[in-house]
């Protein structure tokens, strides 16, 4: 009885496997793994797709439900006490009771469980002590408890595969190896053991699902990213059935296909030959793993040198012409880079960006996947949401809104309470009200408020001065921008660079732009930079105003040699606690350092 049922299970599990089309590269374990994961998922979806869709028709009610149920399991830890948990008996209570807070209220508790003290925040232990990416200034530590990696799983990740697999089948209905750009990341260990390091999603913990993707085992052991990454393109480039290019943020899919186009002709000498390049720096035991998985593919070699040497637009789809469609964040600082991969190397493949999420938790879901606006449900049981109307975020101790009460169009800066601890944290994410999923709020992330330009009070968003920078650069022709960044000058006050870069304007305050070309040949005009000047004028008045009251100088625009957002790049992950799986560029530098490399690496 029971051998004979699973017998039949195992057979038509094995006939469905030989329906799809299989990569080549899978072992026997690694195909069955795939097909358990994705079916998995996908059923596990379709619970986690339809308590959305129930939650959201009683966004209210949910909201206030886990905020007293996480207040009542809390209640008896020290910050429970401290801030009178048990007296808390609604949603009012909440907000009437304890004030907004920023990072610095947390650091005292957050350095007693760094030492190893039990029962400060939460009930249960973190176990991660979790490193913000420092974009906007100074990395922070936040802990983070096991269910909220739980949360994130159910309401994130299974929401988002459901609803991929909806709009793409291919993505079920084929067992294609995915190519996921992503980096080991290098984990301290506090005091009382607790691991400190980045929980966005690194090779160490999707363990689970790393027989789906291209790069085999042995390549997530290698702790430099140019090796890893070099290692990721060699086994990617090898699968001409490659269904889905991933990564966490669209800037890493970026500097994948940069270093492409200048590796191709080795990586395609290593495909032909069977082997890892005998020059790259990786370990010996690494590289005799790697070299036992490779085998000489003349044929592959062949196909790939000819679609590389017709050039790169629209590569993706001719290196891999299964290619369903790249999976990546590619909203706020990296809609730029969104925006050239769709004009070159992606052209033709579909983007989808499925999450907002911080180092605090999951945020939202992006439920539409076919849809060219990113624009995300907040999450109703990963975080308490409130919202400060953005005229207000500058006051300490504003009035906040609940969901119920906020206006579609309407601007605000969010506030969470997550499962781990965090209470009414101000983390400087502002947001608009797109519209309501029934009752529930859908955004779209505007930017960091550490990401404002703001040297008289006029507080230029990162998303105002990319639309200046886009319409100028429209006008521009044979000339493309590659990548850019903002400083206020008060950055180089008292510097060389500054004296030098102040001279022109009396010392007023002004900004300071950081432009990189596609050619390098090429330069701008004092009339080109000019019109950055002009476009910001014209799409915001209040810049407009400084501007004509000689409040704020003309901006300084300044191109840097080619490769100096790369070489940023580096700097900013050499000396911040930030990895490669999570750094943002910083559209605006807030670090003296920083604006001075740059400064180095202005050519014209």
């Amino acid at each position: 009885g029971v051998t004979t049922v699973l017998s039949c299970c195992a057979g038509g599990i094995a006939l469905d496997i030989y329906r799809k089309r299989v990569s080549r590269f899978h072992s026997y374990r690694g195909l069955f793994d795939q097909y358990i994961a994705i079916n998995g998922l996908y059923i596990l979806g379709k619970f986690a797709r339809n308590k959305l869709e129930k939650d959201s028709k009683d966004y209210k009610n949910v909201q206030s439900n886990i905020l007293l149920e996480r207040l009542r399991a809390n209640e008896d830890t020290k910050y429970g006490k401290d801030f009178k948990f048990s007296e808390i008996k609604s949603t009012e209570d909440f907000i009437k009771k304890h004030p907004l807070t920023r990072y610095s209220h947390f650091q005292p508790y957050i350095g007693k469980i760094a030492d190893g003290e039990k029962n400060v925040l939460t009930v249960k232990d973190p176990v991660v002590l979790a490193v913000t990416s420092g974009t906007s200034g100074q990395s922070n530590i936040l802990p983070m408890i096991k269910e909220q990696r739980g949360n994130f799983f159910f309401h994130g990740i299974a929401t988002l595969f459901r609803c991929m697999v909806n709009a793409y089948p291919a993505t079920k209905q084929l067992l294609q190896k995915n190519l996921k750009i992503f980096y080991t990341p290098k984990w301290r260990v506090s005091k009382s053991g607790i691991v400190i390091g980045p929980n966005s999603s690194s090779p160490t913990n999707s363990k689970s699902m790393l027989s789906i993707y291209s790069t085999p085992l042995p390549g997530f052991e290698i702790m430099t990213e140019p090796e890893a990454l070099y290692v990721h393109l060699l086994f990617g480039l090898r699968d001409k059935y490659i269904g889905m290019m991933e990564a966490n943020f669209v800037s890493l899919i970026y500097v994948a296909f940069h270093t492409l186009e200048l590796e191709w002709q080795t990586l395609v000498n290593d495909i032909e030959l069977g082997r890892v390049n005998p020059e790259l720096n990786i370990n010996d035991d690494v590289r005799a793993k790697l070299n036992q998985l490779l085998t000489p593919d003349p044929a592959r070699a062949n196909e790939l040198r000819t679609e590389f040497l017709k050039g790169f637009d629209g590569i993706a789809k001719r290196i891999w012409p299964k290619l369903n469609f790249v999976l990546s964040v590619d909203t706020g600082s990296f809609e730029h880079y969104g925006k050239l991969l769709r004009e070159h190397q992606c052209k033709g493949t579909p983007f989808y960006s499925p999450l907002y999420a911080a180092t605090e938790g999951l945020i939202g879901v992006n439920i539409w996947p076919e849809r060219e606006e990113r624009r995300y449900i907040l999450a109703p049981r990963s975080m308490f949401f409130e919202f400060i109307p953005v005229e207000h975020s500058g006051e300490d101790q504003p009035k906040t809104l609940l969901p119920h009460e906020v206006d579609v169009g309407s601007t605000y800066e969010l506030v969470i309470s997550n499962i781990s601890g965090m209470w009414r944290y101000r983390f400087g994410d502002v947001v608009k009200i797109a519209e309501f999923y029934n009752e529930a709020p859908v955004i779209e992330f505007l930017y960091r408020q550490g990401q404002l330009l703001n040297i008289r009070g006029e507080k230029t968003s990162e998303k105002m001065f990319y639309k200046a920078l886009t319409d100028a650069a429209n006008q521009w022709p044979e000339v493309k921008v590659i990548d850019y960044c903002c400083a206020e000058s008060v950055m180089l006050d008292g510097s060389d660079q500054g004296e030098e870069n102040s001279r022109d304007h009396s010392r007023m305050p002004h900004y300071i732009v950081f432009i990189e070309l596609k050619d390098e040949n090429t330069t701008l005009t004092p009339e080109q930079k000019a019109m950055i000047d002009k476009m910001l004028c014209k799409d915001f008045f209040v810049y407009e105003s400084f501007r004509k009251k000689g409040s704020i100088a003309p901006m300084d625009v300044h191109v840097v040699a080619h490769g100096t957002f790369l070489g940023l790049r580096n700097f900013m992950l050499e000396t911040t606690q930030a990895t490669s799986n999570q750094y943002k560029v910083p559209r605006v530098l807030r670090r003296t350092d920083a604006v001075e490399f740059m400064m180095k690496h202005v050519v014209k």
